[in-house]
């Protein structure tokens, strides 16, 4: 049995690092002032530890996988969550496209920005540094910890890539630090200043110190099962457990019904390979929602106790991804790293604030969080957005569930066509595609921004 205590060790001290910046963030003034996440500072706490050789003999790679699946964990809960019996459908599909689009535009931004900053760096140094390390930054910040991996994986072992995967997560990391080092100033400026519609979001003592008092703890949820049955929490994961394995033999069939199929020279299969566990899983979830709502089962599953498994997902998500960074990988290329990610973080907020400037209802609110998807997750979004609507009642949380559907057709060309297997498509081709798609998604953005 000795054997089995190892990762649920590694869970136990990932988790406990949650707990360490609980209480740094309750009782530390500065951190309250800037707003940190817990997960975020004790993910820079297990950072530090295990740099320092004091993690009980883990090390940075026994934390990937936890960083993998609860991304993956907290998108396809996210559109497992329905819509509120009082929501207006109409205020959904506008804004949830705007921040599709917008995402879209990040997506191939970021790649070109990623790939200007490497050339200018080789050439300045003398350096050979993969130019797909550049444009790797955008799955690190636009698409986060999970495609970054995926992504990372598949250029390193089919295509030569060499360190793309540890780029991948230190990329991922640094967009969840950017997303905080921007948006939380951000974010207290409209709150200070009345920008946001959300009145409960004030700058209150529970609001900085993250702790709730005694008297005026919120609900978590309602119990959906009788409890002599079965918990109502664990009635909702073994839903989410569901559509996981259902998505996991999805991929192993059309890996076997695809095994030697190319498409252009590029094998199918790489379109169905478990690092885009992801994107098959967002789809198998949209379609279970919709079976479940077709049936009449739709109110077996709260909405409450589904927000709080997707809380949850992206705080496990950003804690395991910090600490997944190599101190080693990250000291060696610091100059690039540091520059392709301040590149990066320039452009994608000046474009989510000025075309945010343009739109005629939630501004600040969809600013902001589009900065946050675009530099770290829908996770880190959905934190962000959590500032200025702690208790979600705008319809920008549900727009993201919109989104997270939208930005697979709108982004498919480059996604599933073109990313997977980038190292072997010219750049002159990739540079002309992804132009393309940034110049057509801001005529649209400015088109639908004032009617949003």
């Amino acid at each position: 049995m000795v054997d089995s205590f190892s990762g649920v060790l590694a869970f136990a001290f990932m988790v406990s690092m949650i707990l360490v910046g609980t209480v740094l963030r309750a009782r530390v003034p500065w951190f309250q002032f800037a707003l940190i996440p817990a997960s975020l500072l004790g993910g820079l706490i297990g950072f530090l530890l295990l740099s320092s050789g004091y993690a009980f003999g883990y090390t940075s790679q026994d934390f990937v996988p936890f960083a993998f699946h609860f991304f993956t964990l907290s998108f396809m809960s996210l559109v497992l969550t329905g819509k509120e019996a009082s929501a207006d459908n109409q205020s959904i599909q506008p804004g949830g496209s705007w921040l599709a689009i917008g995402w879209t535009m990040s997506l191939v931004l970021q790649a070109l920005v990623g790939l200007s900053v490497v050339v200018t760096y080789n050439l300045v140094t003398g350096g050979e540094l993969s130019h797909y390390l550049g444009i790797l930054v955008t799955h690190g910040f636009t698409q986060g910890p999970g495609q970054a991996m995926a992504m990372g994986s598949i250029w390193e072992s089919e295509f030569g890539v060499s360190s793309a995967v540890n780029f991948g997560l230190i990329y991922a990391s640094m967009g969840f630090v950017v997303s905080f080092v921007i948006g939380v100033p951000a974010a207290r400026y409209a709150i200070r200043h009345g920008l946001n519609q959300n009145t409960a979001a004030r700058l209150t003592e529970e609001f900085l110190s993250g702790v709730h008092n005694e008297s005026g703890r919120p609900e978590a949820g309602r119990q959906v099962t009788h409890s002599a049955n079965v918990d109502s929490l664990v009635f909702h994961l073994s839903i989410l457990g569901v559509a996981y394995l259902v998505t996991n033999e999805y991929l192993i069939l059309m890996q076997s019904l695809l095994d030697g199929a190319t498409l252009l020279g590029v094998p199918m299969v790489l379109v169905f390979s478990h690092n885009l566990f992801f994107v098959h899983g967002l789809m198998v979830c949209l379609i279970l929602r919709a079976v479940i709502n077709r049936l009449g089962y739709g109110h077996c599953i709260d909405n409450e106790t589904q927000k709080r498994i997707t809380g949850s997902s992206v705080d496990l998500m950003m804690v395991g991804t910090v600490m997944s960074i190599q101190f080693a990988l990250l000291a060696n290329y610091l100059l690039p790293i540091l520059a392709v990610c301040l590149a990066a973080a320039a452009t994608t907020a000046l474009m989510c604030f000025l075309f945010g400037r343009m739109l005629n209802t939630l501004p600040v609110e969809r600013a902001i969080t589009l900065f946050g998807c675009c530099t770290g997750s829908t996770g880190s979004g959905l934190l962000l957005l959590r500032i200025l609507d702690p208790d979600l009642s705008t319809p920008v949380a549900r727009e993201l569930a919109y989104f997270n559907v939208a930005i697979l057709f709108l982004s498919m060309h480059v996604l599933m066509f073109m990313a997977p297997v980038l190292p072997s498509i010219g750049l002159g081709v990739v540079c002309a595609v992804y132009g393309a798609t940034f110049a057509v998604g801001g005529g649209l953005l400015w088109f639908l921004s004032p009617r949003t």
